[in-house]
């Protein structure tokens, strides 16, 4: 079987798959993940896109979704960090300097949770997707095994049909010699009756014959 050129690799598709997420779930587009891999293999970003919703997006559905679910959480964190405004910087003389000092200990302590929360998250993220992209792995497995069961039994058909053909010329043929034969005999039997009726024409006085419709000789009285 010949191989275009062109074609599409199993690490292509892999690396078009993992470049896509990446920029969605960092809050880019698709069409830059695109730009990027054609670049890398010297595809047009058509191209790339064409292959990318034709025929490896339905591999990656669930990573997809959980791409951008990690988007939208990671924007919902930029939301939610502090901002502070001069009068949190610059407290008035009216605040203790207890409570100052309080103040500035927790808000790092906040951020520092925030940072490690996120962390863990992005971790669990990490695993969920290479769960999915093993079950995606074994799932092309099983479809290249079903393949070539199918080629194979696509082959023994195929030979079971030239064996059929030729099993049905070779009938032909012997059909068209049983049906010369068949021709030759009445071209006999025909001969051999006109030699009867001329012999009992010339001689009367040895018994005639003739031939019925089914090819039997009969003796004729006298």
């Amino acid at each position: 079987m010949k191989v275009r050129q062109d074609a599409w690799s199993h690490e292509d598709d892999l690396m078009l798959a993992e470049t896509v997420l990446r920029h969605v779930r960092e809050g880019s587009t698709q069409l830059k993940a695109f730009d990027e891999v054609g670049d890398r293999l010297s595809r047009t970003s058509a191209a790339v896109g064409f292959r990318w919703n034709a025929i490896v997006r339905e591999r990656y559905e669930q990573a997809l979704k959980l791409a951008k679910k990690q988007r939208k959480e990671m924007k919902r964190a930029e939301i939610r960090q502090p901002t502070y405004t001069e009068k949190e910087v610059r407290p008035s003389m009216m605040k203790s300097e207890q409570t100052l000092s309080q103040t500035m200990i927790e808000t790092p302590v906040k951020q520092t949770e925030q940072v490690v929360t996120q962390k863990q998250m992005t971790m669990r993220d990490v695993i969920s997707y290479l769960s999915n992209l093993e079950q995606s792995a074994s799932g092309t497995s099983r479809l290249r095994t079903n393949l070539e069961k199918l080629e194979l039994e696509n082959q023994h058909l195929t030979e079971e049909n030239t064996l059929l053909h030729q099993r049905i010329k070779t009938l032909e043929n012997e059909q068209q010699v049983m049906k010369e034969d068949y021709q030759s005999l009445i071209q006999i039997m025909d001969r051999a009756r006109r030699m009867v009726v001329l012999n009992d024409n010339e001689d009367h006085n040895v018994p005639g014959f003739k031939m019925d419709k089914n090819g039997n000789l009969e003796k004729l009285a006298r």
